[in-house]
């Protein structure tokens, strides 16, 4: 089992043990996330962009986006995103490449209950920094999957991107990165068979320009099914978009596309 998936299930268990879990799980979920490091308040200069009442529990819109002008000096190498009433609440934790300049993230989460959503930025000397929104919104882990198991099967894996044709070399570009999978929670009824379905989700997303690293995804049951990334990028020359992801039963999905898309 890859470290980072054991460590999402440990912090699972300790959240679902808490006593204090019924009333506020954050305390308990930051200590077992982040041990004793501080987790100071960063609303100065990140928001958690969210709806109050959610649409569709099991496709919930997120954005963490920052103020540049009112960032911390050094960028921003890491966004962890936590679903604090969730069965499994770290969604997805975010690591951004060196070039990434703008450091805002979007994605889409299940939300099971009424709750907060936490999103922790980690600077380059390891300070953490805070946001949250509250959502309303339940159901969203045991919601059925549009497609049966089958019908998910057929397109498993195939990837797509948004906004990459009006990309131009030298200017900062925002894409995003929708890719066709399920994400099974493991909560969810076959609607014809009447059995659980298995859980088998994205466990991780690599984004690389050119051989470069611009993103690391590690993510969880928590992403919704057909998970989505939006992140920004500066093309500094033609070249290559290249995403790989991995799932929990260990599928390799990859897919490339040339910058800018015209070319």
């Amino acid at each position: 089992m890859p470290k980072h998936a054991a460590a999402l299930i440990l912090v699972t268990l300790l959240a679902l043990a808490s006593p204090a879990r019924a009333e506020d799980p954050w305390p308990d979920l930051k200590t077992a996330i982040f041990g004793d490091k501080t987790v100071a308040d960063g609303s100065a200069f990140m928001r958690v962009e969210a709806p109050q009442r959610a649409y569709d529990a099991a496709v919930v819109p997120v954005t963490v986006r920052f103020d540049r002008e009112h960032r911390p000096a050094g960028r921003i190498r890491a966004v962890t995103l936590v679903v604090d009433k969730n069965p499994a609440p770290v969604a997805a934790v975010f690591r951004l490449g060196d070039s990434i300049a703008d450091p805002t993230i979007g994605t889409r989460v299940r939300v099971n209950e009424y709750t907060n959503i936490h999103a922790v930025a980690e600077t380059e000397d390891g300070s953490l920094f805070m946001a949250a929104a509250f959502v309303k919104a339940a159901g969203g882990c045991s919601a059925p999957a549009t497609k049966t198991p089958d019908q998910a099967e057929a397109h498993l894996g195939e990837m797509r991107t948004k906004n990459l044709d009006a990309v131009q070399i030298g200017a900062p570009s925002r894409i995003e990165l929708l890719i066709r999978h399920p994400n099974y929670s493991g909560m969810q009824m076959d609607q014809i068979k009447r059995t659980y379905v298995p859980a088998r989700f994205i466990e991780t997303i690599e984004v690389s320009y050119d051989g470069t690293k611009l993103l690391q995804v590690e993510g969880n049951i928590s992403l919704s099914e057909n998970p989505v990334v939006e992140f920004s990028f500066t093309p500094t020359g033609t070249g290559r978009l290249s995403a790989t992801a991995r799932d929990s039963d260990g599928a390799v999905f990859t897919e490339a596309w040339p910058v800018p898309a015209t070319m």
